[in-house]
């Protein structure tokens, strides 16, 4: 179980009385500075008011940048939204607010190439975890499977056996078994270069190198070939599964010392010890070899399979004091990070309703999304057609089978099947119960891009993806990219759709 201090958390209550509001403030009366602070929620400083991220929008590549709405603040979410409005936005640089410039890009191809260009990773939607802090709204880093960010010549952050500390707000909910969705120092090649060449959290269920109590999720450490749930490698039971909304998620290390530290993001108090002590006693790992590199959403060596939502983090200078990483946690409960609909310019549907879903791009706009079977395609659909086809082109509205803020869409003409997505195609599909079934059968929806009247309906576990009809075939699409279906080309047309009573 977790181990707390009493005395740890009035110390903590102590030291973030005496200092100004902000993680990367608490750190610095610590004496284990941040060098480096990334967040597109909220500044981590007190007095900062720069920028926190840049996004870049679709419909013509231009770029601007998002700051807190005061020094010390919330983000600018409401300027986002109105650079983004009728098209789509990727977050396409985090900045690093302590003054260093390790800002986090694009991450490049490694060990493992990304699914862009070159082997780059993808970027995140701008828009795919919005969230609100003391009321505020916000937007998080959604990483979807293939996303990643990386630093690869940072300044200031710890290399060999130096000590580091460092800390990471997460979605509690939003995770997978692949690997690896990681935030913290890696290498400087993007290459495996051996056991304990890594420092960074981990968040997910993968049971491949360790695991706690319980089917997870956990708070590990990845310390490069190997996901350390505690001292040893495989089993610890004393790392709990985690079922907080929001998770404040903490790893530490020093000369033959580290440690796992966890809470719930939302609650203040101290954080509770998953383990502290001596270095793991496998080859490699004391002393620890670390690069220096930072990353976000992957492994060292561009792992890419994993997935996770990112709010805010930090990286420091020297090992922190539990009565630090205590305070830096009462303030993160004072943002109050609470949820907000995933559904955006008001849009909702009736769970129980019959639906259909119409084209709008000009020369198809009487074709309706359908299925023969397992294929999704648009088929032109009348009064007049036959009862089979207004079947096939009629869902019923439910509650999203992953998340029930979002929605899925049940077949009509083969009750207990659902419209999926599989390798970004449109497929129906039975519900068999599976997370990665019901993730992909999980959308939400937003105002369509050719203006009023219209519906966009995105996938929940890909929120760059989008309905599309493209040759007359439904995939989840991307505004640009390197498949055929993803071409930028009448985009917004065919990524917009009228949603109305069902045919059948």
């Amino acid at each position: 179980m977790f181990r707390r201090s009493i005395c740890a958390a009035a110390t903590a209550l102590a030291l973030a009385a005496t200092v100004a509001a902000g993680p990367c403030d608490i750190y610095a009366n610590g004496d284990t500075p941040c060098i480096a602070a990334h967040s597109t929620t909220r500044a981590l400083y007190s007095a900062f008011s720069g920028p926190l991220y840049q996004v870049t929008r679709g419909s013509d590549s231009k770029t601007t940048d998002i700051s807190p709405l005061s020094a010390g603040g919330v983000a600018n979410a409401a300027a986002q939204d109105s650079f983004c409005a009728g098209t789509t936005c990727l977050i396409s640089i985090i900045y690093d607010q302590s003054g260093r410039d390790n800002h986090l890009t694009r991450a490049p191809p490694g060990g493992f190439n990304g699914p862009e260009d070159n082997g780059y990773d993808n970027l995140a939607s701008a828009t795919g975890a919005p969230v609100t802090l003391n009321g505020k709204k916000a937007y998080g880093v959604f990483v979807s499977p293939g996303t990643g960010y990386r630093n690869n010549n940072p300044s200031g952050t710890a290399r060999g056996d130096d000590a580091e500390g460092m800390y990471a707000v997460f979605d509690g909910t939003h995770y997978n078994g692949g690997c690896c969705f990681d935030y913290g120092n890696a290498e400087t090649n993007s290459l495996d270069t051996g056991n304990g060449h890594m420092e960074a959290l981990y968040y997910g269920d993968n049971t491949g190198w360790g695991k706690g109590g319980g089917n997870g999720p956990w708070i590990m450490a990845d310390l490069e070939n190997n996901l350390f749930s505690g001292p040893k490698t495989g089993y610890n039971a004393e790392n709990p599964s985690i079922t907080w909304r929001f998770v404040t998620a903490a790893l530490k290390g020093a000369s033959n010392k580290w440690a796992i530290r966890g809470s719930d993001a939302t609650k203040s108090g101290s954080l509770s010890t998953v383990y502290q002590g001596a270095r793991p006693s496998q080859s490699g790992y004391n002393p620890m070899s670390k690069e220096g590199a930072i990353i976000l959403g992957i492994g060292g060596d561009n792992s890419v399979s994993g997935q996770g939502t990112f709010y805010e983090g930090v990286m420091t200078s020297g090992y922190p004091s539990d009565a630090t990483e205590d305070a830096v946690q009462a303030d993160i409960a004072g943002a109050k990070y609470a949820t907000t609909s995933l559904n955006t310019d008001g849009a909702s549907l009736s769970t129980g309703s019959k639906i259909s879903i119409r084209a709008t791009t000009s020369g198809y706009d009487t074709r309706y999304l359908a299925h023969s079977g397992s294929t999704v395609n648009t088929q032109v659909v009348t009064s007049s057609s036959s009862s089979s086809l207004k079947q096939q082109a009629t869902w019923t509205v439910r509650a999203g089978l992953s998340n029930s803020d979002c929605y899925s869409f049940e077949s009509v003409d083969t009750p207990g099947s659902y419209l999926r997505h599989y390798d970004f195609v449109l497929t129906v599909a039975k519900e068999d119960g599976a997370k990665q079934t019901r993730e992909d059968a999980t959308f939400c929806l937003g105002k369509g891009f050719t203006g009023s009247g219209t519906t966009s309906i995105r996938a929940w576990g890909y929120p760059t993806r989008y309905f599309r009809h493209y040759d007359n075939v439904g995939y989840i699409a991307s505004n640009g990219g390197v498949h055929t279906f993803d071409a930028a080309s009448a985009f917004h047309d065919d990524a917009s759709w009228v949603v109305s009573s069902g045919f059948a």
